[in-house]
């Protein structure tokens, strides 16, 4: 059963301590798996089906994830101490075993292959005292990566020795297994055709013209001249056990590295999980804010419409009413206008009545006024005969 990083914790960082003892009891009664196939890995952190952990590495781990992993929440480091007391206290006398889960069987050895060889793998050829019958360059290091392609060399060196008068040469296989087999087969050649290390150190007096060869190993390395010079400073002297071991912990050094790099990813992927988590949460709040403000947004833009509608609506009843008032006092205005037409016509004819009135009258007073002109003369003219009248008797008395 493994620990889900986003179980939300129900306890506080004051109550770790209390908490402990109940992780610890599951893990004593078996319910947290540590030991799964003879291997150790931690039961509370999500992800690690395959992991594989060193005693130490995994007291390390439950230690460091409990009293000072930031990413963690308070019931994750109290499982942590749990496991890292349970480690310290109920599989303190017990050997680690992911050394022993990575460490490779033991191979049969025949006593040729304890012996101490030269590595990486060398072989050495000796004894090369004229060109070849296929006109190649025995100094030329091509010519002898050519002859010897099978076997798959890396690189030969060749050498003069001038003790010998002859040319000497280093070839270089790969490092690996594979590169030990392809020196096994060179060497296995020479051995066949009876030019091997053995039959060199026979016949040294008296080689012939044939080259000798075999694989480089710890007495080689103490060679005088440029053979022994260049395996004392380019090679190692080991043997299978000691390359063996080296392999195996090689490996134990990778799977603990690896380990520690799952680890570590593990705690980047808890913590871009909670981060995550995080990011989930804060963005489940915008959407619900963003919910909140849409439903607003919609009720404040349904109020408005209704608004507009009933602006609309009023103003149009409001044109419709201003409408119908215009049209009232344009009626009247027209009523009016009409009477004031009637009124017009109406003084017209009295302003023309008076008219003929007034001309009437003035002729009437002019024709008085003639009248009386006449009249005024007319007794002029008899206060003149009257008194034309009183002269004549006046006249006529003193006669």
């Amino acid at each position: 059963m493994d620990y889900s990083s986003e179980e939300v914790s129900d306890i506080s960082d004051s109550e770790i301590n209390e908490y402990i003892e109940k992780p610890y009891e599951e893990l004593r009664a078996g319910k947290y798996k540590v030991r799964v196939s003879g291997t150790l890995r931690c039961p509370f952190c999500a992800g690690k089906k395959k992991q594989v952990y060193k005693y130490k590495d995994l007291l390390q781990h439950a230690s460091g994830v409990g009293k000072g992993s930031a990413n963690r929440n308070a019931k994750q480091k109290a499982n942590h101490l749990a496991l890292a007391k349970y480690l310290e206290i109920d599989l303190a006398g017990e050997t680690d075993q992911t050394q022993a889960s990575v460490v490779s069987k033991p191979v049969n050895r025949t006593p040729e292959q304890e012996d101490t060889y030269v590595w990486p793998w060398m072989g050495i050829i000796v004894n090369i005292v004229s060109d070849p019958k296929d006109g190649g360059d025995v100094n030329d290091c091509g010519y002898w990566l050519k002859k010897f392609a099978r076997y798959k060399p890396l690189e030969v060196y060749t050498f003069w020795n001038e003790q010998n008068l002859t040319t000497e040469a280093i070839v270089k296989f790969n490092s690996d297994w594979n590169g030990f087999m392809n020196a096994a087969e060179f060497e296995k050649v020479f051995e066949s055709d009876h030019h091997s290390k053995k039959d060199w150190n026979e016949r040294k007096t008296s080689p012939g013209s044939s080259i000798y060869g075999w694989c480089a190993r710890a007495d080689d390395s103490e060679f005088e001249g440029p053979i022994g010079e260049y395996i004392r400073k380019e090679g190692k002297l080991r043997t299978f056990s000691d390359i063996v071991r080296e392999k195996n912990q090689d490996k134990t050094n990778v799977v603990a590295d690896l380990a520690s790099k799952i680890d570590m990813t593990n705690e980047n992927l808890n913590e871009l999980e909670y981060k995550y988590n995080e990011k989930t949460m804060s963005l489940s709040r915008m959407l619900d804010e963003k919910d909140k403000l849409h439903y607003a947004f919609v009720e404040e833009t349904r109020k408005m419409q209704r608004l507009a509608r009933d602006n609309v609506r009023r103003i149009l009843e409001e044109q419709e009413k201003l409408s119908c008032d215009l049209e009232a006092w344009k009626k009247k205005i027209d009523d009016r206008s009409k009477k004031l037409n009637k009124l017009e016509a109406s003084t017209e004819r009295e302003r023309q009545k008076l008219e003929e009135e007034r001309k009437k009258y003035d002729s009437r007073n002019n024709s008085l006024q003639l009248a009386s002109m006449e009249q005024k003369k007319a007794d002029e003219n008899v206060i003149r005969l009257v008194e034309e009248q009183k002269v004549c008797c006046s006249m006529i008395c003193f006669d």
